[in-house]
């Protein structure tokens, strides 16, 4: 889970810990905030990347047995003309070399989440509009292909290579914009090859942006 907005005093956790969940986390009150849930108990939980800062409402990094799980909420970068635009693509930077020093892509790893990236022309509904925008130009393309060629394989397009509105952030503040199928594919599941040739299954689970009082953003998930 990413953008959770809660800090951590006020995190709902008996109730995940009652469904059967082991639950970490780091948040705020306003902003950022990331969350793994889990059945199985992982051997240790890491937040944050090294440096400054360290962002570690933004980095969760989960290690069960021979598997790791990376939790990730990508600056979104504001404007590109802002320093947060420079900040969002050196903190893509920034991981890719903390995957390069602190692992191996030949290993089970996942990383998943908020990457505030749509990286195709096939990811956003209207891309000749939308282009330059902080989430969908050359800019930060090129930073993200960087982190893929680390050796990451984007799940759902391996499912769905070529299939089109398929989008998982709706935005509130644009008309009905989920029955108009106005939205964008920001939200991603990458894998090492290893674990992303044995996935069965990854779906962008609409119903649970269409939800009461539901986030913006839809459930996207795979199976394994």
């Amino acid at each position: 889970m990413q953008e959770t907005k809660v800090e951590d005093a006020k995190f709902p956790v008996a109730e995940f810990e009652e469904s059967g969940y082991h639950i970490y986390f780091k948040g705020n009150k306003q902003y950022n905030g990331v969350a793994i849930a889990a059945r199985e108990k992982p051997q240790k939980i890491n937040f944050g990347l090294p440096g400054k800062p360290p962002d570690e409402d933004r980095l969760a990094v989960g290690f069960f047995d021979d598997l790791v799980v990376i939790n990730a909420y990508v600056p979104q970068g504001q404007d590109v003309d802002k320093p947060q635009f420079a900040y969002k693509l050196e903190w893509l930077k920034r991981l890719k070399k903390h995957l390069q020093k602190n692992f191996d892509h030949q290993q089970k790893l996942v990383l998943c989440g908020d990457f505030n990236v749509a990286p195709h022309p096939l990811d956003v509904h209207d891309p000749k509009r939308i282009l330059g925008h902080v989430s969908f130009n050359p800019q930060v393309w090129k930073v993200y292909e960087e982190l893929l060629a680390w050796g990451l394989i984007d799940v759902f397009r391996l499912h769905h290579p070529d299939e089109p509105g398929q989008y998982t952030f709706f935005d509130y503040r644009v008309r009905d914009s989920v029955g108009r199928n106005m939205g964008w594919r920001v939200d991603h599941i990458l894998a090492t090859q290893p674990l992303a040739q044995k996935s069965k299954s990854c779906v962008i689970d609409l119903p649970t942006r269409t939800a009461d009082k539901a986030s913006d953003h839809a459930v996207i998930y795979a199976q394994w």
